[in-house]
């Protein structure tokens, strides 16, 4: 006889909610949607993004850092996302993908590409929202 299959955690995230957030996070980084950007992340998220020295305590820090590198003049021009993996955990949920990104970085138009994995890890909040909480960005091996 089978043993009967467990109930889903109260709350438990689904495939298609995780997928949902991280399509809307994708595409508010490639349209440099500041506001829809950071809406996606809990205020306690953290950041770690392999050009940066320091490790980001918070959405606070992340956004000052991203102010500071659009009034140099930076934004995305460009942004697909491939070989996405999600790994559901109850409430929380980790998504993987792999990045390829054109951005400009400065007034003068300069523009550098890169090819990038991903880690972002979701929540539901206690509204019942689904936030980001952690993101981990790291360079994809030549």
């Amino acid at each position: 006889m089978a043993a009967p299959e467990a109930l889903p955690e109260p709350g438990a995230l689904s495939r298609e909610e995780v997928q949902d957030a991280a399509d809307r996070l994708v595409a508010a980084f490639a349209a440099t949607d500041t506001e829809a950007y950071f809406a996606a992340f809990s205020p306690e998220a953290t950041f770690i993004f392999h050009p940066e020295y320091q490790s980001l305590g918070s959405r606070a820090a992340c956004r000052t850092l991203w102010n500071s590198w659009l009034a140099g003049g930076w934004r995305v021009l460009e942004c697909r996302s491939s070989e996405q993996n999600i790994q559901l955990l109850g409430r929380t949920a980790v998504f993987s993908h792999r990045v390829a990104a054109r951005v400009q970085i400065d007034r003068e138009g300069g523009r550098e590409t890169s090819d990038e994995r991903e880690t972002t890890v979701f929540s539901r909040a206690q509204d019942g929202s689904i936030l980001c909480v952690h993101e981990h960005l790291s360079p994809c091996p030549q």
